[in-house]
């Protein structure tokens, strides 16, 4: 019987759990959304924030992993722009450029973690599963 999960899935993984993805570069957007379905996680990938700001993509989003630098934006003003919406998933924030200013601020907007690129394989599930 195949209830849809990837014959790879972890299966501590709730096979329904949606994760935004926000990710302006193609091959890091796409490595990561291989990545998460491979795990399991049913994800819908952006290229930039708009699409999430202006429609209703997160009524039924678990997760969102965003970017710090977007073309049209920041992952900090999509978070508080969703938690004004009264968001209440996990939020996940990746960047190139770490700074403990730049942490302090994403805790304060509400992400759960902020985590380095290049990302570890472990680091993004660890931070998915806290």
């Amino acid at each position: 019987m195949n209830n849809g999960a990837s014959p790879h899935s972890d299966p501590a993984v709730d096979l329904q759990r949606v994760v935004l993805l926000i990710e302006d570069d193609e091959a890091v957007r796409r490595s990561l959304q291989m990545l998460l379905h491979w795990r399991g996680y049913d994800v819908r990938s952006f290229a930039g924030a708009a699409p999430v700001l202006e429609g209703h993509v997160m009524d039924d989003a678990d997760v969102l992993i965003a970017d710090y630098r977007l073309p049209d934006g920041d992952g900090l003003s999509v978070l508080r722009a969703l938690r004004r919406a009264d968001w209440k998933g996990k939020a996940i924030l990746i960047t190139a450029f770490p700074s403990p200013t730049l942490t302090e601020a994403a805790r304060a907007a509400g992400f759960d973690a902020v985590l380095e690129k290049p990302l570890r394989q472990h680091d993004l599930i660890g931070a998915l599963a806290g």
